[in-house]
């Protein structure tokens, strides 16, 4: 075993001690999230377009006709935002001390998410990079870490593709976007705070877009405009939750 990972271990070992792990559904003690209450959960079977939350389906692309302008190819979401449950666990990551390994357990679900769909998780993205929607450096340091950085490093260790967070970043402060009601406002909010730090990396690229929860896909959409422009080729949300 070397030194690092020695130390990770006596770090989590008198973590568990201090800060037991409880499940947020049943309180059974161990995990946040244990397999029986995994089970209740209803991770999505299908593929939906970007602008339907509804059963109309659209399988084997990312958008209908309708949303065709929009600068994200598609959206992959493992669950609806509506479960307790799944509110319980984003809520608790983003916003309570040592609860940072809950991302395994959200990047497993999106996983599962992508068999359920008839995806070779690591065949089908194997040509793909793994980006983050960043936080600004001050809300990222008074959280401590950014959830979807968090996220999308699981994701790229479980489909063995590169993970860059420092090529998109955010420059404006902006109101968080779940204190705005109107998709207008939260466009506005948006619009202009992201930047390409290094684009030659971007060049002819496909994306895979991480983020915890999809609300009206402007904070996406306004990532993936700006990725495009940097000379990316495509650009897939992937979400824990989709409201």
């Amino acid at each position: 075993m070397n030194k690092n990972k020695k130390v990770t271990r006596i770090k989590n070992f008198f973590l568990d001690i201090l800060f037991p792990k409880f499940c947020l559904g049943c309180k059974r003690e161990g995990e946040y999230l244990c397999e029986d209450c995994k089970a209740t959960l209803e991770i999505s079977e299908f593929q939906y377009c970007l602008c339907s939350k509804s059963p109309k389906r659209v399988i084997g692309i990312g958008k209908c006709p309708k949303c065709q302008s929009k600068k994200l190819n598609g959206l992959y979401f493992a669950l609806p935002y509506k479960s307790l449950l799944i509110k319980e666990l984003i809520k608790k990551f983003k916003y309570e001390p040592f609860a940072k390994e809950i991302a395994n357990t959200l990047a497993v679900l999106i996983l599962d998410h992508f068999l359920l769909i008839g995806k070779e998780p690591q065949k089908d993205f194997a040509d793909f990079l793994v980006i983050p929607v960043p936080l600004n450096k001050k809300r990222e340091k008074w959280r401590g870490f950014n959830q979807a950085t968090e996220i999308g490093k699981r994701l790229s260790k479980y489909l063995n593709i590169p993970f860059e967070s420092n090529v998109l970043i955010k420059t404006k402060n902006t109101k968080p976007q779940v204190e705005l009601s109107q998709r207008e406002k939260r466009e506005e909010n948006i619009k202009g705070a992201f930047l390409v730090k290094s684009g030659e990396i971007l060049k002819k690229r496909k994306i895979l877009l991480v983020d915890d929860v999809y609300t009206t896909g402007s904070t996406m959409e306004e990532c993936a405009g700006v990725l495009k422009k940097a000379g990316a080729k495509e650009i897939w949300g992937v979400v824990v939750a989709r409201e």
